[in-house]
């Protein structure tokens, strides 16, 4: 996954400033040779990166073979060899006659999909790769090889008017590089406009995307422009994009492929000059499978596609984000013997998760944010700003402890089932909570999802249950 400072309100930083350490401008990557004959013939490829195996056309590989699914399999070179992953195929994916659902591929290894046999060779030579010459691409930070090779490849995306799909974990960063795509184009000075696709229910989804006419719907009382006019000579970022409704799929893909749109309760359409840009960190390749995604927007939206390596894939840029993140209080020091312990963490959360360390490091203390970050238990006093939270009469508390929290709760009823009350006090705890998460961050899901750490899809859900 991307290595974004934050998630959001972070400053772009200027590539071409010197970087603060040597980073080395090449790296050296392994080219992994693939042969397969099928129906068309005889095959031999060189692969990188990752790569789809499948029947579909619009595939870089295809193999004509009528056995083999339309997205049959996923092969992505690793530093350890090539990996396979299966795509949900109907007839599955088989290493050396072993049925797998992902597997390392060994050097001169047979992989079967369908009918169609494919040889993988490892030749041990290496090719020298070139990698971003700085530790900043826009509003990412990163000093790993492998963040700066995609940073490169970034920079050829920003150059062109492709649509690009980003992949990668929750935390990862998606919107930030989807931000740096747009700063780093020629559409920079243009609108950047985020769609969330998981936040809208379906019934407002292609009004927030399309637009409408006045009177077009009960409460519409004024014409209004959807996400895509209001993006018009810049980006639209589709967040989530695996949550749009299988309705709603054709009418993007009509919109990707003409550039036209009709709002609702109109005839005519409109030209929009729009670049699209979309992420999800769901398993779209799947979803094309089972069929709740279609194939033919997939590969629309996929024409440039992105896959942000998770936090605990490069360890390098770990303290080079720890010290961003902390440097919002200069002077705060953390211990070698911490800093190895955070260097072993799964970081499953990933840059998120880490930022939300350092901002409770900031709050508390280093020791103490990592007892959180680690759910061990806390001591039962601890410092936080004069803001949060407030005491029972109201008043700013300096110090949090269960006593006072206790205090401040009312008395508890034995006229109602336990179950009852269970559930009247978690409602109202969530709602209450939310309200003020929402006071404090305005409608900035990911930061109330940061703040609350907490995933974004159920503060989405938090949010939707209690109409907020």
């Amino acid at each position: 996954m991307a290595a974004p400072p934050s998630d959001h309100d972070s400053p772009s930083t200027p590539t071409d400033v010197e970087p603060r350490f040597e980073l080395n401008l090449t790296a050296l990557r392994q080219r992994p040779r693939l042969e397969w004959a099928d129906a068309a013939g005889s095959h031999s490829i060189e692969i990188e990166g990752r790569l789809l195996i499948g029947s579909s056309s619009h595939l870089p590989l295809s193999i004509a073979d009528r056995a083999v699914s339309r997205l049959h399999a996923e092969l992505e070179v690793k530093n350890d060899g090539v990996w396979v992953r299966d795509l949900g195929s109907r007839n599955g994916t088989w290493v050396d006659g072993v049925l797998v659902q992902s597997a390392r591929v060994p050097s001169h290894g047979h992989l079967k999909v369908g009918a169609t046999t494919l040889t993988v060779s490892l030749s041990g030579a290496a090719t020298s790769v070139p990698l971003w010459p700085h530790d900043r691409f826009g509003p990412l930070i990163a000093r790993s090889e492998i963040m700066r090779e995609m940073f490169l490849r970034l920079s050829h995306y920003a150059a062109t008017e492709s649509p690009v799909l980003i992949q990668g974990e929750t935390g990862t960063g998606k919107e930030l590089v989807a931000q740096a795509l747009h700063e780093m184009s020629s559409r920079a000075d243009g609108p950047f406009i985020v769609v969330d696709c998981a936040a809208l229910p379906e019934t407002l989804l292609e009004s927030e995307l399309f637009g409408h006419a006045k009177g077009a719907f009960t409460g519409a009382e004024r014409a209004r422009a959807g996400a895509f006019e209001a993006a018009d000579g810049g980006t639209v970022f589709l967040d989530e994009i695996g949550e749009l409704p299988l309705a709603m799929q054709p009418k993007l893909l009509r919109i990707l492929e003409s550039q036209t749109l009709r709002r609702i309760g109109e005839t005519e359409h409109r030209r929009v000059n729009v670049r699209f840009v979309s992420a999800t960190n769901r398993d779209l390749h799947s979803m094309v499978g089972n069929g709740s995604f279609r194939e033919d927007l997939y590969f629309r939206l996929a024409v440039l596609p992105v896959f942000i390596p998770a936090l605990r894939a490069r360890a390098d840029d770990l303290p080079l984000l720890l010290e961003h993140f902390l440097s919002k209080k200069p002077g705060l020091n953390i211990d070698q013997t911490l800093r190895a312990e955070l260097a072993t963490h799964a970081w499953t959360g990933n840059v998120r998760e880490l930022r939300s360390f350092a901002e409770r490091a900031i709050a508390v203390g280093p020791q103490v944010a990592w007892a959180m970050t680690r759910g061990a238990e806390v001591p039962t006093r601890i410092p936080l700003p004069p803001s949060v939270p407030p005491s029972a009469h109201g008043a700013p508390s300096s110090h949090w402890s269960p006593d006072s929290w206790t205090a401040a709760l009312p008395p508890v009823p034995t006229d109602v089932p336990f179950k009852v009350l269970r559930e009247r006090l978690v409602d109202h705890l969530e709602r209450e909570y939310m309200a003020a998460l929402l006071r404090t961050h305005g409608r900035d899901v990911g930061a109330i999802a940061d703040a609350a750490s907490l995933d974004r899809s159920y503060v989405h859900r938090l949010l939707r249950k209690h109409d907020l």
